[in-house]
């Protein structure tokens, strides 16, 4: 299976071609950390509802209409700030044998892009996308069109070096 997965999501997919490599034939891993930095735990632990903008709260709403839904949510980030996961070991990150391709906004208000820099030179034979001025999850609006165009190629096998 050909895995894509942001923030959250691309840490499962780590989990995923860590813990069932045989399960994973590609993996494409966007603004997901191998362990949270200080600065992104900080953010969590105050993080609140009033932290988002109208609109972002309006759809937030719209995708967690059940009541008491979105009061969890924002615990459940709350408490990922002072949780053992992620905690990805370079030995762990150095055993995915699968194409990855790494993508970080050079902007994220969450994971300075050394991270990016740190899982490329941890996962042999990855390849590292830094989007200029590409925020937390910088594939959105604008940037979806380059996205497509980029990650389509490389999961197709495109990009694929030769033996």
């Amino acid at each position: 299976m050909k895995v894509i997965g942001l923030s959250g999501g691309g840490i499962t997919a780590l989990h995923m071609a860590t813990i069932q490599p045989a399960r994973v034939a590609a993996l494409v891993v966007i603004s997901a950390p191998a362990a949270f930095p200080e600065q992104a735990k900080a953010i969590q632990r105050s993080f609140s509802e009033a932290m988002l903008s109208e609109a972002e709260r309006a759809r937030m709403r719209e995708r967690h209409p059940r009541p008491g839904q979105l009061d969890a949510l924002i615990a459940q980030t709350r408490a990922l700030a002072d949780g053992d996961d992620p905690n990805f070991t370079r030995e762990q990150l150095g055993s995915i044998a699968v194409d990855t391709l790494i993508v970080f906004g050079d902007r994220d208000f969450l994971y300075p892009v050394s991270i990016a820099f740190d899982l490329h030179a941890a996962i042999p034979g990855s390849y590292l996308w830094v989007v200029p001025n590409g925020g937390h999850g910088p594939v959105f609006g604008e940037a979806a069109p380059r996205f497509v165009d980029t990650t389509l190629p490389f999961l197709r096998g495109d990009w694929r070096r030769a033996p």
